[in-house]
């Protein structure tokens, strides 16, 4: 593993999920041990995602599972990304990462989108259709805040006076080319699905660059090492397909997960995508439905041993 700052350049992360067929200590005792194995193994961070009620594999409280994590290990970084602003109040969200990053200084980011599920939204007494709109108005706000910037009543706030000097790095997720350049605009990078084509995520960085967007563009990409399971990666798109809009339905390929038995031509290809897309870094995700932990810990364990030291070559 390398020193890297959260999302910097050419950094190499992991993307963890819930095993939901446990129980909930042990789903947090898994979690941890495969954000240690992974940082152990030659990941630079590990990231977590956000939904609720249970859903398909996800956690409802990323932020927490990254406070686990961090407090477990003593390298690497942590971030909730993403993690749905418009479920919060922003300065609460905005105290919560400067204060986490107060206790593990330089180990901390955050990535932040609207939300698609509407379960996300009606369990916590809110209405998905405000999503986007709050989305719009309190990204501005949560990326200056983590900047030491635009504090307001909250300027006293040791953890948001010590963000003058050590910001604390934002990820925008970005479907759109309005919402790239609205990370560009406002200081943030932007963190790109894994379901579009590279094409359609080529264009977004595209449009990211010529807003004058500075931070860095990541990209998610579901690996594997052997032999892919294909029967739950079309489980895990009929998911996707649950609740995404037709709009970013219509950019979606045929899958895209990178796979082979060689690791070598795993990590040749993951770098041929990273630049045809133009992206400075990327999030490895091996999770899918059915995949058991012991299947898991072995990807992780394999990714970290046979191919992030080859992508690293690749990548300069």
């Amino acid at each position: 593993m390398t020193s890297t700052a959260p999302f910097a350049a050419k950094s190499i992360s992991c993307r963890l999920y819930p095993h939901n067929d446990l129980d909930a200590p042990s789903i947090v005792r898994e979690v941890c041990a495969q954000a240690k194995l992974a940082l152990d193994g030659g990941f630079d961070g590990i990231m977590t995602s956000e939904h609720h009620g249970g859903f398909a594999g996800y956690m409802p409280l990323p932020l927490q599972m990254v406070s686990f994590i961090l407090e477990d290990t003593d390298r690497g970084w942590g971030a909730p990304c993403p993690l749905l602003l418009p479920l919060r109040p922003t300065a609460m969200v905005a105290e919560e990462i400067a204060w986490l990053d107060a206790r593990h200084p330089g180990r901390v980011g955050l990535g932040v989108g609207s939300g698609a599920l509407e379960l996300d939204f009606t369990s916590m007494g809110l209405r998905l259709e405000d999503a986007n709109p709050k989305f719009k108005a309190e990204f501005p706000k949560v990326v200056a805040m983590l900047r030491g910037e635009e504090l307001g009543e909250l300027e006293g706030d040791k953890a948001f006076q010590r963000c003058k000097t050590h910001p604390i790095p934002v990820l925008s997720t970005a479907v759109s080319p309005a919402a790239a350049r609205r990370a560009a605009r406002h200081g943030a990078g932007i963190i790109l699905e894994g379901m579009s084509s590279s094409e359609r995520q080529r264009e977004l960085c595209d449009e990211f660059d010529k807003a004058g967007g500075t931070m860095s563009k990541v990209l998610i990409r579901r690996v594997w090492v052997g032999e892919l399971p294909a029967a739950i990666v079309d489980q895990q798109r009929k998911i996707y397909e649950s609740y995404s809009s037709d709009a970013a339905r219509k950019h979606w390929p045929a899958d895209q997960t990178i796979h082979s038995v060689d690791p070598d031509e795993v990590a040749e290809r993951i770098a041929d995508a990273m630049k045809q897309i133009n992206v400075d870094a990327v999030n490895l995700r091996i999770h899918l439905p059915g995949v058991t932990p012991t299947q898991a810990r072995d990807q992780i364990a394999r990714l970290g041993a046979e191919v992030v030291p080859k992508l690293r070559a690749l990548i300069g």
